[in-house]
Parts: structure tokens; C-alpha cells; sequence
């Protein structure tokens, strides 16, 4: 979904979106399919956009919504579905490239055969050859032999370079492929599924080598306000603001995130509890720091701040639970005030 209904999605307007959304789904005896609910809601949040344009037409014409319609407008229109077709035709283009390098290959060594052929034919006739004709005609079939092998090996190396080129793009394309689907378009910090599987890793790092591990889960401080009094589009702008600051904090091999909504998340592979206190205490400082203004007229937003909860990984310990422990210290920050720092493992040490 674009940027602005995503926004109305997280606002008090997404239930009467999604009720409109499935009244109009009913309307059209179309199921609520959770592919069919994506693509009307988009269309009821952009009724005039490209998707909800073709959905009208659709019903006009009396076209049926089948699944297979509903397939067909995902791959068109919705972001990861071009991803998903990006995908399959860069694995056309390979099987392609690959089958014509094969059948290459397999004509290179035909010549080779057909070339060793020559060279054992010419070797006989030259043991019975008596005069000169006979061996110029010898010579002469081995140059005329010599001379189509070096055409078809120049011919293969072409070849080969041809598609050692059109395979190089084609990996720095999938590899922007996967970056953008580990990417949140909004914030372009590492989205939810690029986060899960970096924990992942970095939990087994931890595992299998007792290196340590940290995690922080930053919550934006009445985002919602910033939300009802003026509007998604400013939200966006704090949101990105916060996430400008997390991702210059997060110098490999840490990680930050965009977890959902206002929250954010870092990873904090083998630092200590002392290490990530004070570079959370640094964010948490920079993000209050700086008074915004609201880009389309220039008006005073105030203060961003933050609550931030981070806890410390015990060996053994699942990524579910040092999740839950991150996240409940940063509730007590919240309950606390907002706008500070609380280590899970304080908590505990407390309790």
C-alpha cells in the first residue's frame, strides 16, 4: 500500500476504512479473502489510484472477482507482488542464460570430438601417404579443421562473456530485490521480517560461540497525538525523524528496525549492558534534542522523546523471550514517566 493509506491504517479512520472496505466486498459478492480484503482496502483508500480505477472497471464490465483476477491486480499493483514477479522473471532469465551456456558447451565439445576426429584421421592418412598432392590435401583438411575450431571457441568465449554479463546484472538485481524486501519503505530501516531473521542469527551467534547479545525496543513518546493533531503525513515525519537517528546509531554489526507503527527495535551483537546503556542514553538525548516543524507550513511540532527497554540475552534463552523482556522494560519506562532507559536485567535484579 502506498504511504498515505498505510498512515490512515494507523490512525481512529482504519475500522471505518475496513468496514467500508468489506461492505463493498459484500456489494460485489466478492469473498473477503485476506488478498481480497488488501486489495479493496487499497481501492477504498485510493479510489481514483491505478489499482481502485481497474477494480471499478472491473465492475462495470461485469468482470468476475475471481481468485485468479485477484492474483493478476496483486502482481500489478501491490508492492510485494511486483516483487514476487521481479523474482520469477529474474529466474526466467536465469534458466534461460543457463540453457543457452549448456547447449554451448555441449556444441563446444561436439567440435572438440568432431577436431580429435580430424587430428586421428590425418595421422593414419599421413602414415600411408606417397607424394606430395596426397599430403598438401592432408594440410589442407587439418587448416581448414584448425580454423573452425578457433571460430567455434571464439564463438563459445563470446558466448560466455555475453551471459557472464547478463548474469552479473541480473545478480545485483536480486540482490536489490532482496534488499527492498527486507526494507521498510517508509523509514528504510530494516523492516519486520529483516529483523526477525537478523535476532535469529545473532541469537545463534550468541549460542554457539557465548558471544553476548543485547536487544532495545524504542517506543515514540504520544505518537498518537502528533497523529490526531496533525495528521498522518506529520507522523510520517517523525517517524522517519526517529528512525534518521536510530540508523545513524546502528553502525554494523548492529541492526535497527522499524518493529511496527511508532515502535523500533535494535540489536546489539557482543556489547556489554554498559556499552548499550550509553548508546541508548545517546539516542534517547538526540531524538529530545531538536525542536520540529511541520514541513507543510512551517509550524512548531515541539519535542520528540522516546522510552526506551533493553535486555541483556541469558544463554539458553529464545528470541521470544528476550524480546518480551525488552518489551516489558520498556513499558516501565513508560509507567515511569517516558522519555528514559530502562534494563530489563535491573528489573529483574530489583524484583
Amino acid at each position: 500500500m502506498t504511504e498515505a493509506v498505510e498512515s490512515t491504517l494507523r490512525g481512529p479512520e482504519a475500522y471505518s476504512m475496513a468496514r467500508r472496505a468489506v461492505e463493498a466486498m459484500e456489494a460485489a459478492s466478492v469473498w473477503p479473502t485476506p488478498l481480497n480484503f488488501e486489495l479493496w482496502l487499497r481501492c477504498i483508500g485510493e479510489p481514483d489510484g491505478a489499482l481502485g480505477r481497474e477494480i471499478q472497471r472491473m465492475l462495470a464490465a461485469g468482470e468476475p472477482f475471481t481468485e485468479g483476477a485477484a492474483e493478476l491486480l496483486a502482481a500489478e499493483y501491490l508492492p510485494r507482488g511486483r516483487l514476487t514477479e521481479e523474482i520469477r522473471d529474474a529466474g526466467r532469465v536465469l534458466d534461460r542464460e543457463l540453457s543457452s551456456v549448456t547447449e554451448a558447451i555441449s556444441l563446444a565439445h561436439k567440435a572438440q570430438s568432431d577436431y580429435g576426429r580430424t587430428l586421428e584421421g590425418a595421422a593414419g592418412s599421413l602414415e600411408s601417404a606417397d607424394g606430395a598432392p596426397q599430403l598438401r590435401a592432408i594440410v589442407s583438411g587439418l587448416t581448414t579443421a584448425t580454423h573452425k575450431i578457433q571460430k567455434d571457441n571464439e564463438t563459445l568465449e563470446k558466448k560466455l562473456e555475453l551471459s557472464t554479463r547478463e548474469i552479473a546484472r541480473l545478480s545485483a538485481n536480486l540482490e536489490q530485490v532482496r534488499r527492498d524486501s527486507m526494507t521498510d519503505a517508509l523509514t528504510n530501516l530494516a523492516n519486520r521480517k529483516a529483523f526477525d531473521e537478523q535476532l535469529d542469527r545473532a541469537r545463534e551467534t550468541a549460542l554457539t560461540k557465548g558471544a553476548r547479545l543485547s536487544l532495545a525496543v524504542v517506543d515514540i513518546d504520544h505518537f498518537k497525538r502528533f497523529n490526531d493533531t496533525w495528521g498522518h503525513q506529520t507522523g510520517d515525519q517523525v517517524l522517519r525523524y526517529v528512525a534518521s537517528v536510530l540508523g545513524k546509531a546502528a553502525n554494523a554489526p548492529r541492526t535497527a528496525a522499524r518493529y511496527g507503527g511508532e515502535e523500533f527495535a535494535m540489536i546489539f551483537p557482543d556489547e556489554s549492558l554498559s556499552e548499550v546503556e550509553i548508546a541508548l542514553e545517546s539516542v534517547r538525548k538526540e531524538i529530545g534534542s531538536r525542536t520540529l516543524r511541520r514541513r507543510s507550513t512551517n509550524d512548531d511540532l515541539g519535542a520528540v522523546t522516546v522510552s526506551i527497554g533493553f535486555a541483556h540475552w541469558r544463554g539458553g534463552e529464545t528470541a521470544a523471550s528476550l524480546l518480551g523482556r525488552a518489551d516489558a522494560a520498556l513499558y516501565a519506562s513508560k509507567r515511569s514517566g517516558r522519555n528514559r532507559v530502562t534494563s530489563a536485567d535491573r528489573l529483574d535484579s530489583a524484583a
